[in-house]
């Protein structure tokens, strides 16, 4: 992160459930907010209320538009806004869009609507009016166990505060949890949060058979299970004493494509190569 966005999350970090109106004053200061608030959406670190800014009509929906009106499976006004696309030259705005008589609400229902179809394409943006903005699961476990600081910054100490503050009530949280459930089975875990690695190596092999892994299981499945109570570096230590002791096996992804960028991020970064991300029982 940089510095801008460092600040941003922080301020947010001393608001109410870590969440605050987009619009508040304790965000006016910033300079390009949008820009930074789409850097922190992108890594899925902070979430905000969004809106369609622009569409597209696709192929497929030029193609319906040329069907007999008794083969068009897509409601009349549907097909209305389809044709208001269909003339723009590339994208255009939903609030350019006939019938004038739609509201807001009415004409963005159904943009979602042949969005979900595949006739158009939308672009979201941050929502204009009465936006929220907040922090993300993953943006609390990304400050909570992977944020590494460097370099110099200048931040105040009420910010400081907030993520002192929040990291006292995080740890606090994981302190007081004693157990966790594994796909209906009830794993024990004691008032320290200890885990044997024969329990892990147990929890591998049920996770491995429920979900199908065919011995390749994704390291984010053990994540969400084991953290919390564990830490992200608990478990990292314990995956690397069961791969010492040839218990299991790590390998890196090739094609993250098909995951998700919260997914491919829980795998083990390595100095070297790509990140270790399956995990195989011997």
């Amino acid at each position: 992160m940089d510095t801008n966005e460092l600040k941003f999350i922080l301020k947010l970090l001393g608001c109410k459930d870590y969440s605050s109106s987009y619009s508040a004053s304790i965000f006016s200061s910033f300079k390009g907010k949008d820009k930074i608030c789409q850097s922190l959406g992108q890594r899925e670190l902070i979430d905000f209320s969004r809106e369609i800014a622009t569409v597209k009509i696709l192929s497929p929906g030029q193609a319906l538009l040329k069907l007999d009106l008794k083969e068009v499976p897509i409601k009349d006004k549907e097909r209305q806004v389809l044709e208001s696309i269909s003339k723009a030259s590339g994208k255009i705005v939903p609030s350019k869009l006939t019938p004038k008589s739609l509201k807001a609400p009415e004409k963005e229902e159904i943009l979602k609507t042949l969005s979900e179809k595949g006739l158009i394409e939308t672009e979201l943006k941050i929502k204009r009016i009465k936006a929220e903005v907040w922090l993300t699961q993953r943006g609390i476990e990304y400050l909570r166990d992977d944020y590494v600081p460097k370099g110099a910054a200048n931040i105040s100490l009420d910010l400081l505060n907030n993520y002192l503050r929040f990291l006292r009530k995080t740890l606090s949280i994981q302190s007081e949890q004693v157990s966790t459930r594994v796909s209906g089975n009830q794993l024990s875990v004691g008032t320290n949060t200890s885990i044997s690695d024969e329990e892990i190596l147990e929890l591998l092999r049920k996770l491995d058979k429920e979900l199908g892994a065919d011995n390749y299981l994704p390291i984010f499945h053990l994540r969400q299970q084991l953290q919390p109570p564990l830490s992200r570096d608990d478990v990292d230590k314990a995956l690397y004493r069961l791969q010492a002791s040839d218990k299991i096996d790590l390998s890196t992804l090739l094609d993250p494509t098909n995951y998700t960028t919260e997914e491919f991020q829980a795998g083990i970064i390595q100095n070297v190569g790509g990140s270790l991300f399956f995990i195989s029982v011997y």
